[in-house]
């Protein structure tokens, strides 16, 4: 993005944009579409799913909780775009894999089985930046695993592209050979869609995207 103007905002009046993520693919996937975020502040809050809470009210809770929480910690002009993915199984959430045990068990799960991925996406702007909106979208998407052998697992598993993953299992990574059917955006299974997260930027006021 372009240096700041005179009044601090990115082009003369444009704000910074703030990425609330730690995550690598969603950094990339901004890349990939021309957008450079000013800064990247991952967001400390509790990801707990609250008792009984469904997937859709869940992830789109955690995206706002995000920017929410970055944007007003910024004094500057910025816009804070925050998101989250969850795996769902009809009511249930999948777990992020932080082990090899839990992975192994979402894999189980998702097994010859369609399945649902939710990303939530939020926009706010900060205090610094009135003229900007809250803006926020759910994407879906259906994905369905071929059915996979207990030594097919295992074999994914020790791949590794399964650490830290929703459901235990990355579109880009090695379970792509087991993906039989996907319907919506892949880049939203990825982290982050990129078409939704265009329209929320071009959205707000200032020259976002061409």
């Amino acid at each position: 993005m372009a240096a700041s103007g005179p009044d601090g905002t990115e082009n003369g009046g444009r704000p910074h944009f703030v990425l609330a993520s730690a995550s690598p693919r969603r950094l990339d996937l901004l890349r990939q579409v021309g957008l450079v975020p000013d800064r990247v502040l991952p967001a400390d809050i509790d990801e707990t799913p609250a008792r009984t809470e469904l997937p859709r009210p869940y992830v789109r809770r955690m995206a706002m909780e995000k920017a929410n929480v970055v944007a007003a910690s910024l004094s500057e002009p910025a816009l804070v775009l925050g998101a989250d993915t969850v795996i769902a199984l009809g009511r249930r959430i999948l777990p992020k894999a932080e082990n090899r045990e839990t992975a192994r068990a979402c894999l189980e799960q998702l097994s010859g089985r369609r399945h649902t991925v939710l990303t939530a996406l939020s926009v706010v702007p900060s205090a610094g930046w009135p003229e900007g909106h809250r803006a926020e979208r759910v994407v879906e998407t259906a994905v369905t695993f071929s059915r996979m052998t207990s030594h097919q697992i295992e074999s994914l598993l020790d791949q590794g592209d399964w650490q830290g993953k929703a459901g235990g299992y990355a579109l880009q990574g090695h379970a792509a050979a087991f993906i039989r059917f996907v319907s919506g955006s892949a880049s939203a299974v990825i982290g982050l869609p990129l078409f939704e997260t265009a329209q929320l930027l071009r959205g707000q006021p200032g020259h976002w995207l061409a």
